[in-house]
């Protein structure tokens, strides 16, 4: 009986070889899945690319809403930034990609499911753990982390088999892209030395002259609207992602901290990711009750490892998840955001109906409503136990 094996099919260089591949080396009928989550590809081309690879079924799923709501929203709900700068590109689409993988290989009578994430990546993680929590009775297969190719004899394979692939020895980055941002490596960039060339962008290509202003709406956490226009989240997402990158804005150059152990200089483009994570925040701080904002900060870098770690489907973040929804009741308003040509950004005004700023308590002028005199007793008693620790034990030194 004939194997079969649902692969998650990007039409890069490795899923494209990894669809021959499996079928010449492995004996497998590869079932090609090809989902959208927002990377501007032409899924016909893709389909068409897939076949002539080999692969004897190709399924195409439009997850753009999908990945926004069920995913970016929960990462956005916690300000989600993995070492504090990246906001969780590739790490967003692997659970829904991981979804329709594995609900192919139900359809489709696959007893396995397959990746072209690589040995020393994040994405093999991701895409595994995330199978074992859905289908632990799936095989899982790797085949670039087996094949023991090179990237360039990956190029040659291709070649060989007249595989079409979109790389070359020249030009040779790995690029990974959704709607929460793009994820640029490879070639120059694995030097951390080298700054990025130009022809590695393309979402924060600076063509504005002028700054420009932008007020986002939010509901119960959720971008709703820009400049007052509700939007759904993907016209949002994407006008939001296309305005700003013409200032230039949204780029990162890191180098992080791989869930495998070792240091990797990664590039992104995530403009609208940024932008709305920083809108979103400063919201948070005009709506968040004192110490629900300060212990939700406690939290957020947690949350944000457990999802960089392929930790999607785990208690833990669904733990965290529900705590990050109970704060977000309040979160609605909006928030004014400036963007300078060259990258600049910066908050200038925010509002809210439910805002905790009260104008009479907050002012020194004569509209003052705050009793001063309450504070004398709050002070006191809040240096109390320093006050006897001084007299009794000789205070500080």
């Amino acid at each position: 009986m004939t194997k079969r094996v649902a692969l998650a099919y990007s039409g890069g260089l490795d899923t494209s070889v990894a669809v021959a591949w499996l079928g010449i080396e492995q004996g497998y009928e590869v079932v090609a899945v090809i989902v959208d989550v927002g990377q501007e590809a032409d899924f016909e081309a893709l389909s068409r690319r897939a076949a002539a690879a080999g692969a004897v079924e190709v399924v195409v799923v439009d997850a753009r809403e999908e990945l926004l709501a069920d995913i970016a929203m929960p990462c956005l709900a916690a300000n989600a930034l993995y070492e504090g700068r990246y906001p969780l590109v590739s790490a967003l689409s692997r659970p829904v990609i991981v979804r329709h993988l594995v609900a192919a290989a139900r359809q489709h009578g696959a007893t396995a499911v397959a990746h072209g994430a690589t040995g020393k990546g994040n994405d093999q993680v991701r895409f595994e753990v995330g199978t074992r929590a859905l289908a632990p009775d799936l095989e899982i297969l790797a085949p670039v982390r087996v094949w023991g190719m090179s990237r360039e004899q990956t190029i040659d394979y291709a070649d060989k088999h007249d595989i079409a692939v979109t790389v070359s020895k020249e030009r040779i980055y790995s690029i990974d892209s959704n709607l929460w941002g793009r994820a640029i490596e490879c070639g120059i960039l694995e030097d951390p030395w080298e700054a990025p060339p130009d022809d590695v962008f393309a979402l924060t290509v600076p063509t504005a002259t002028e700054p420009v202003e932008v007020t986002i709406g939010f509901d119960k956490g959720v971008p709703v609207s820009l400049d007052g226009s509700g939007l759904g989240l993907v016209e949002l997402v994407e006008k939001l992602g296309a305005l700003v990158g013409s200032e230039g804005y949204g780029r990162i150059d890191i180098v992080e901290g791989r869930r495998v152990g070792i240091k990797s200089r990664e590039v992104y483009e995530c403009p609208a990711a940024l932008a709305l994570i920083m809108a979103h925040a400063d919201l948070e701080g005009l709506t968040l009750e004192h110490d629900v904002a300060h212990e939700k900060a406690r939290i957020e870098p947690r949350f944000a490892e457990l999802v960089y770690d392929g930790m999607w489907f785990s208690p833990l973040r669904n733990a965290l998840s529900a705590f990050m929804t109970s704060t977000q009741q309040s979160v609605t308003g909006e928030v004014r955001v400036r963007f300078s040509p060259g990258g600049g950004a910066e908050v200038v005004g925010r509002r809210s109906p439910v805002g905790l700023y009260v104008y009479d308590l907050a002012t020194y002028d004569a509209a003052d409503a705050f009793n001063h005199l309450d504070a004398e007793g709050f002070v006191r008693l809040w240096g109390l136990g320093i006050q006897t620790w001084a007299a009794r034990q000789g205070g500080a030194e």
